[in-house]
């Protein structure tokens, strides 16, 4: 698989992904877990802010942040449309990249004033991984709290969207040890 069939699977992911935590932690009681849904709705709004930043950077316009949260934290309802408008921008930008555009290298400047130079398709995997890492951040919240945090791995969400992956494995193995079987015969 190339780097652009890839990138649109891990971002169809991480919409996947970001959907179902954002569920969650609207599912915490605001009353006993005010706290707690409150640290989770700062991390994934950093992380929104970051991918917005990032979005800017790949069209090559101001992105109009001078930091990478905003003071003040959004209504997790606010916060959820705006992930979803997010994830799927980054979706249709995908729709028309090229191999030879994702390998363009753009300069930028980050919110502290520092300046950076990355290609579209490290920028793009820096936006996957970023947001992974707190999405995780925010399961911790919730195992803290003694709920199970939703299943944020890409082999879940793999063969959740194609459960015909499950039947070749199937049939993978039992070929496999077919021919195991062959070869000690």
């Amino acid at each position: 698989m190339s780097a652009l069939p890839l990138l649109r699977t891990l971002f169809k992911y991480q919409a996947w992904a970001n959907s179902e935590l954002l569920q969650s932690i609207a599912d915490l009681d605001p009353e006993l877990h005010g706290e707690e849904r409150h640290a989770a709705t700062r991390l994934i709004n950093h992380s929104y802010i970051v991918d917005r930043i990032f979005a800017a950077h790949l069209v090559r316009q101001k992105h109009g942040f001078s930091a990478d949260n905003t003071p003040g934290s959004p209504a997790l309802k606010d916060l959820r449309a705006a992930v979803i408008a997010s994830d799927e921008w980054y979706l249709d930008y995908l729709e028309t990249m090229t191999a030879e555009r994702l390998s363009e290298s753009l300069p930028f400047v980050f919110t502290d004033g520092d300046r950076g130079y990355m290609s579209r398709e490290e920028m793009l995997t820096h936006v996957v991984v970023h947001g992974g890492y707190h999405r995780g951040e925010a399961g911790r919240i919730l195992a803290q709290l003694s709920i199970t945090p939703p299943w944020d791995t890409f082999a879940v969400y793999l063969h959740q969207t194609e459960p015909s992956r499950r039947q070749q494995a199937n049939v993978s193995v039992i070929s496999s040890l077919t021919e195991d079987l062959a070869l000690l015969l």
